[in-house]
Formats: structure tokens, sequence, C-alpha cells
């Protein structure tokens, strides 16, 4: 399976391209490790400790395998599934919470003329229509947004949902997904929503979508809740963790990108909003306002270079702001093995909470790359190789 191709296309357009196929089966997967150094990182106990050197699994993108599969049933119709299981190269340790399949799980039906519908644990729209525009889609999460707080790095799936999907017409598409909350007496408690619409037209690619989750009713002894919703949660990181009683997430976010012969330039927004309720530890809804750019340049057909520059913005219960300068590098061997460089610094100012709602200084923490400062500063250089089947 030829996944370097498939990596540039929103995710929701495959199924909806494979129901003019023929019945199959396939197996699939990326493997990708590599060798990283933190400046600022802190230990088991929570101290700083000025330097990290690790192995690390999953740079530019998470290590998986996958079965896919379509069924011609006649007339334009196709039965689809797909399952896909994440996991720690360097440990063999199952991703997404020890889920068999945590990346997907899906099965359902397609047409080329009315779309395609899944049921499972999937992607929400905002995921296949916007993430594929953002630097995220060519150099992995250490260009993210902080902490991946507006899931910018496809942090959280949807579990227990059924989602549309549209045909291309005239270059666009549009998705739409409910995950059910499943609690009896209360619809609303842990649902999940989203929709999202894309368009492309030769060089220009735009996207947008609104997602919402709520966090469910599940209380602890202390009276806070525990997030028990049909979307994952996305509080990982110090960027965020202030947050984690939130009532609900609600993200917006829009994205494009422009072919300029070998340069591609691409610009992002996102809105994150944590709303409180009387289960929180805060106050007052918190929202991140998040601005990002990116440039790259194949310098050649094997290798291409990037830059791109992240801001973020904290409001409400707090103010904090981060800044963040990332570059990278990957150079093919084949069509589907390829080493990699990726860079990148954070700096932190203002305050925000930590998990037991106390105001605190902002620490850095770069991108979806999961480790904490201690400081309001952190460098990361990671070094790896990506193959994939």
């Amino acid at each position: 399976m030829k996944r370097l191709s498939l990596l540039a296309l929103p995710a929701g357009l495959l199924f909806a391209a494979g129901a003019q196929a023929q019945s199959s089966v396939t197996l699939y997967g990326i493997v990708d490790a590599g060798i990283a150094y933190v400046h600022n990182a802190q230990n088991a106990s929570g101290q700083n400790q000025s330097t990290l050197v690790k192995f690390s699994s999953g740079n530019l993108s998470g290590s998986r395998w996958g079965l896919k599969g379509i069924e011609d049933l006649g007339g334009g119709l196709a039965a689809v599934f797909q399952l896909e299981n994440g996991f720690n190269i360097g440990t063999g340790a199952l991703g997404q919470g020890s889920r068999e399949f945590g990346r997907k799980a899906v099965v359902g039906l397609s047409s080329g003329t009315w779309g395609t519908v899944t049921l499972g644990r999937q992607y929400d729209p905002v995921v296949d229509l916007v993430q594929g525009l953002t630097e995220d889609n060519y150099f992995g999460g250490v260009f993210g947004t902080p902490g991946d707080l507006d899931n910018y790095d496809n942090s959280l799936r949807v579990g227990n949902s059924v989602k549309y999907v549209s045909p291309l017409f005239a270059g666009f598409q549009v998705e739409a997904l409910y995950g059910v909350g499943g609690v009896a007496g209360a619809t609303g408690s842990g649902q999940t929503y989203s929709f999202g619409a894309a368009y492309a037209n030769g060089p220009l690619s735009l996207g947008a979508g609104y997602f919402y989750a709520n966090g469910g009713n599940t209380t602890t002894t202390a009276n806070v809740r525990t997030w028990t919703s049909s979307s994952d949660s996305l509080f990982n990181t110090v960027i965020n963790a202030g947050f984690a009683t939130a009532k609900s997430i609600q993200i917006v976010r829009v994205g494009g990108q422009y072919v300029i012969g070998a340069a591609t330039i691409g610009a992002a927004y996102s809105n994150t909003q944590y709303a409180n309720d009387a289960f929180s530890v805060f106050s007052s809804t918190a929202k991140f306002n998040n601005g990002s750019v990116f440039f790259n340049y194949q310098i050649t057909p094997a290798l291409r270079t990037g830059v791109g520059y992240n801001y973020t913005s904290l409001t409400g219960p707090s103010s904090a702001h981060y800044n963040q300068v990332n570059l990278g590098a990957d150079f093919a061997l084949s069509k589907r093995t390829e080493l990699y460089a990726l860079a990148g610094y954070q700096k932190a100012s203002g305050n925000t909470l930590n998990a037991s709602g106390k105001v605190v200084n902002a620490q850095a923490s770069i991108g979806d790359y999961g480790v904490n400062s201690g400081t309001n500063s952190q460098e990361v250089a990671v070094v790896g190789i990506r193959h994939k089947f």
C-alpha cells in the first residue's frame, strides 16, 4: 500500500474513493523511531532536570499497523471496514490507552454517489478536513499546538460514533459525526458532535470545522469531574492539565495551504474553550486562541525542509502566552523509507492553573511531544527513521 500518497489526503476521502474499487483486504502500517534530546524536562518526581535523552517512538507519524477492506456489493455500493492498532516501537506497548485497535475501528457502507457512513471509534471531521492542511501532516506533532490543546495532532478519537463523509462535488466535501454518550435518562451526558467542510482546487486547499464533546457527569469522592465522554480527553500536559475537570470541550478550527512550485505555505487558526460547572476546579471558561504558519520547500525530489511558527494565548481563569518555533527536514531513501530531523523551541509566559486549580507560572511543553519542562522554556531535537508498508 502506497502510504506516502495517502498521508497527503484528508482521512475522510479514503473510504469515499474506495467505493469504486474491487473487493479486497489490505495490511498496512508505519514504524517510526528516533532518538530525542530535550533541554528542560521534568523527572518522575516532577522536578526539573536540564537534559533528557530518550528513545522516541512515532515522531513524524504514530507507529501503527492496520487492516482495511472493501467488499463490492453491486450497484455502486460497498461494505468497508478499518481496524488500526497503535503501538510504541521502543517497548512494544499498546498505544491509545492500551486499546487493541485504539487508533481506529470502523465498519460501514460506501457509495460513490451518496457518500460513506461508518460506525465505531474514529477521527472527527475537524481532523479529517483540517489537519492535513497543517504542518502536522508533513513533520508531525512536534510542530503542533502546545500540549495539543486543540487536537492539532489528533490526540483524541471518538468512540461509539457514526460519521457521514460526502462524495467530492467540484472540489467540495462535507462531514458530520455524532458520538453517543450512552447514559440512561441523560442523552447529552458524554455526547460528542462535530462537522466540517473542505475545498481543494489546484494549488489551493481550505478546510474548516467545529467539534464539541461533553465530559459526562462522573465525579470523584472530592466531587470533581472525571472525563467520561464518547470522546477521548486532551488534558495530557501542563499546558491544559488545570482544566481536566471541564464540563465540555469546544473547538473551532480553520486552515489552508497553497502550493507554488516547490514551495508550500500554510496557515491555521483555532479557538478552543474548556467550559466549567460546579464539578470543575476552575471558575470560568478557559479560552485558548492559537495561530500557526508554516513554509515548506522541496529542495530535491527526495529532500523536503520546513519551518513553522505557533502562537497560543490563554484567557479566562488565568492568562498565559506560548511562542514556539520549529524546523524540520525529511530525506526519502525510497518511496517507503525516509530519514528525518526535527527541532523546536518554546517560550511560555504568564500564569495558568495546575491540576488542583491553583494559579501557577506557565510552563513550556513543545507541541504534542508530551514532555513537561518544569520551567518557562524548552528545546527539543529529534533524529529518526520512518518506514511505511
